[in-house]
């Protein structure tokens, strides 16, 4: 596979992905990617603010904010005033399952995976190939990797 295989291979993932997630029922649709990947990093960095959230994640300050807004009205990201500095706000996991999150958990890549694959694609080793993948190539692994 070469370099641009890989990111064509990848745009067509996200778009499957993107593709997969249920509609938020009252909000905005679109930079599902952003938001997936925002509410990610505040997952693994819980008291993180905004600026800390663009800097790790190399999205623009201005898209992070976005996605917290969206993330705080579906319910999933809880603010907190910074003891440092009360005019920021500290970013949060809501340890509570949301309806938004159980049912983007919930949320099936087998249909629009069906839909992108050829009528003959084997299925069910297509899926394992994208577990294996999904075992080791983490969202971290992109720390990993060097910026030459």
């Amino acid at each position: 596979m070469t370099p641009v295989e890989l990111i064509l291979l990848s745009r067509a993932l996200r778009k499957i992905g993107e593709q997969s997630l249920p509609a938020p029922p009252d909000g905005p649709t679109g930079g599902e990617r952003a938001v997936v990947v925002v509410m990610s990093d505040i997952y693994a960095h819980d008291g993180t603010t905004v600026t800390a959230v663009a800097r790790r994640t190399g999205l623009p300050q201005s898209a992070v904010s976005v996605a917290v807004s969206r993330l705080r009205t579906a319910g999933s990201v809880l603010t907190s005033p910074d003891p440092a500095d009360r005019r920021r706000r500290l970013l949060h996991r809501n340890p509570e399952m949301t309806a938004r999150r159980r049912a983007v958990a919930a949320a099936d890549i087998r249909p629009a995976l069906s839909a992108a694959l050829p009528a003959d694609a084997p299925l069910p080793e297509i899926l394992a190939a994208l577990e294996t993948l999904n075992r080791h190539l983490t969202p971290t692994a992109v720390t990993r990797l060097t910026s030459d």
